[in-house]
């Protein structure tokens, strides 16, 4: 068994559209941070689902719904690390705005 430490998501603008963020690709994956910082002057809102593999984002894999962050805030979102992704598994995110939310999330390939 390998373990390898990586950038699961590299910092990068969240999307207002529903996005598939990382795919545990033929590993199983721990979930070991996850950033997100509002860079605009507004409040903004993120979702984040944990999907497994042959499903699609929906309520049923909705960790987190409609997270406000007021401008300059940044979160951690502790609901997410431990998680684990098996293999085909993903992280998907929906922002409320466009252009308003960085995301980054690190953590452990299990293979």
């Amino acid at each position: 068994m390998a373990v390898n430490v990586k950038v699961l998501i590299p910092a990068k603008i969240a999307e207002n559209t529903q996005v598939t963020q990382y795919v545990a690709t033929n590993v199983s994956a721990i979930i070991d941070k996850f950033t997100a910082t509002n860079y605009s002057a507004s409040a903004a809102t993120i979702s984040v689902n944990l999907v497994t593999q042959f499903d699609s984002s929906g309520n049923q894999n909705l960790i987190i719904k409609n997270k406000t962050l007021l401008p300059s805030e940044t979160y951690t979102f502790p609901e997410l690390v431990g998680h684990v992704l098996q293999p085909g598994g993903f992280i998907s995110t929906i922002a409320g705005t466009a252009s308003a939310i960085n995301i980054r999330s690190s953590g452990r390939e299990v293979s």
